[in-house]
């Protein structure tokens, strides 16, 4: 153990020692640019996987010296303190970039890596995380069968397989959003002001052109409801704004007079 930790120090200094002297050569964008990749390397230690495939006999393991540590670096990447949390996760991530008998390295390091990338708070996050990056794997699949079609219906089929699995992609970015937000709705709050006798109007409001006098007249004479005929039961309807109450006070002291 004491080895292979001192190996991996060593190895650590001589790519400081050449990135050291490639910020030296090179110029200030490269240098920015360098310099933002250290940062983040300090502030994200690399969390990978080794595995091993000898026959039916496959072994994954924590690809850092000291294997608590590694460990720890994948459950932090996780947003979990559970063992079995841990044990199933990367059962089913190598599950998902198994071919044959063999499991992929390189995929499997790459789907750990978008998990971290997203950065999941626990472990509801954490799962999401992994189906996103199992859908853009099998996404980008499909897109390399679409550039490789040889006739119309691979092409319709690969086309169709290609739009459900973005449009799921986009859909899990949604539901991430939402979790991490708590759903929260928008309100905007306006104040209207309303006079008496008028009538509040939410939206966009378009005023008509002042009529003339004669269009003016004309439009109420159309309002007026027509005289009631004598063979009928409807009674026309008055005015609002024009009906004069009678007081039966008045009515009576003309009555006396």
């Amino acid at each position: 153990m004491a080895a292979r930790q001192t190996k991996q120090h060593n190895k650590e200094k001589a790519l400081r020692e050449v990135k050291e002297e490639a910020l030296r050569e090179v110029a200030a964008a490269e240098r920015a640019a360098i310099e933002k990749y250290l940062a983040r390397l300090k502030a994200k230690p690399l969390v990978r996987f080794k595995v091993s495939n000898n026959g039916g006999d496959r072994q994954i393991r924590f690809d850092h010296p000291d294997k608590v540590v590694g460990q720890a670096l994948v459950m932090d990447a996780l947003a979990s303190a559970d063992g079995d949390f841990l044990n199933g996760m990367v059962s089913q991530l190598a599950n998902a970039n198994s071919h044959g008998q063999d499991i992929d390295e390189r995929g499997l390091n790459f789907m750990l890596s978008v998990i971290k990338g997203i950065e999941p708070r626990d472990q509801l996050e954490a799962m999401l995380a992994a189906q996103m990056a199992a859908v853009h794997v099998a996404s980008m699949t499909l897109a390399r069968r679409l550039a490789n079609v040889e006739d119309i219906p691979q092409q319709d089929s690969a086309e169709r397989a290609f739009n459900k699995l973005t449009r799921t992609f986009a859909m899990q970015m949604e539901a991430l959003k939402r979790y991490r937000t708590g759903a929260e709705q928008k309100v905007t709050l306006q104040h209207v002001s309303v006079a008496e006798g008028g009538q509040a109007i939410v939206g966009n409001v378009t005023q008509a052109p002042r009529k003339n006098g004669q269009e003016q007249a004309a439009q109420e004479k159309a309002a007026t409801p027509p005289p009631a005929r004598p063979d009928t039961n409807v009674v026309p309807m008055p005015t609002m704004g024009k009906r004069k109450e009678h007081d039966p006070l008045s009515v009576r002291r003309k009555s006396t007079k």
